[in-house]
């Protein structure tokens, strides 16, 4: 990271969460739109971090790698978190000194564990590939696999496809974002949440009559004509 931080051909630049579950923030679409009309041609978007549900980079990018280090004590933990199944590739890290078995070892678990998996792609099978930072290797070969899966998904239509279904996506989001948005600043239900939220915890009431009742107010079908009492 310090080399690429001074190379003037690369544009660095870290985004807070702000509570975003996904391991990436609510505006990092239109980032990855800026930098392409700034005129980077590739672009790497790194996540905080990913548990099981949070890895909606996915539907941000056109390929997912998953980077696994060894002897970090979470061999195949991926495979539990479901995150395997959508990855492009997976990327095992710090291959050098004495980790260097063990990275053999969790390349080959992985290797293994991808052939009872389903890929997504008709033209492209998930590969396990090994670095090493410190040595400087196995990047140029991580990289020829980015090349060889953007032209054979481009080639079969599937990259145009996916970006499609991606803007369908993000569309969705950006609703589901604004609705939240509204409805935590609506007056009403801002003066009422605390309250609610302490019956559900109480045990008063359940949290789907709760969420109900707090949508009812929001759409304006209770309120004007009784008190808010549940």
């Amino acid at each position: 990271m310090p080399n690429l931080s001074c190379d003037m051909r690369a544009y660095v630049r870290a985004s807070p969460s702000c509570g975003t579950l996904g391991g990436v923030t609510r505006s990092t679409n239109e980032a990855i739109v800026l930098c392409e009309g700034a005129g980077y041609d590739v672009i790497l978007v790194e996540t905080i971090g990913v548990g099981q549900s949070e890895f909606a980079v996915a539907d941000m990018v056109d390929m997912f790698c998953l980077l696994i280090p060894p002897a970090g004590g979470d061999e195949l933990q991926g495979i539990k978190k479901g995150i395997v199944e959508v990855s492009d590739v997976v990327v095992v890290t710090k291959c050098d000194g004495d980790l260097l078995p063990a990275a053999r070892r969790i390349q080959s678990e992985y290797i293994s564990a991808l052939k009872f998996m389903r890929p997504r792609s008709r033209v492209w099978k998930p590969q396990v590939t090994r670095v090493s930072s410190l040595e400087k290797t196995g990047v140029p070969e991580l990289w020829d696999l980015t090349q060889e899966f953007r032209q054979l998904r481009l080639e079969s239509g599937e990259l145009l496809a996916t970006r499609r279904k991606q803007l369908r996506l993000w569309l969705a989001s950006h609703v589901k974002d604004h609705i939240m948005g509204r409805f935590q600043k609506h007056p009403r239900v801002y003066a009422l949440l605390p309250s609610m939220e302490q019956m559900v915890m109480d045990g008063l009431i359940t949290p789907g009559l709760a969420a109900d009742y707090l949508l009812e107010v929001f759409e304006g079908g209770r309120g004007d004509k009784r008190n808010d009492q549940v």
